[in-house]
């Protein structure tokens, strides 16, 4: 049986965090963390390190139920057992 984690994030759902930042950034929305970085990506990047993220992630699960993801928890989890890679 598998089992929906809502504190726990999936490489896609990295990827897909990190995508729409860098999108909204590069569109000019209001950069969130203290950076020296100009380029969108890096900045997103910083913001999800400081987990600054202003992202909800919501997954459709199988048995048709929405979970909605503890992003500041998730965030942590990713960085603690990626070791701050992104």
């Amino acid at each position: 049986m598998l089992v929906w984690q809502d504190d726990r994030l999936t490489r896609f759902e990295v990827a897909r965090l990190l995508g729409a930042r860098t999108l909204q950034v590069a569109l000019g929305a209001p950069v969130l963390a203290k950076t020296d970085f100009t380029d969108s990506a890096n900045i997103a990047r910083v913001e999800f390190r400081e987990k600054l993220i202003p992202i909800t992630v919501k997954r459709k699960l199988p048995n048709g139920q929405e979970q909605v993801v503890k992003i500041k928890q998730a965030v942590d989890n990713w960085l603690i057992e990626h070791k701050g890679e992104i």
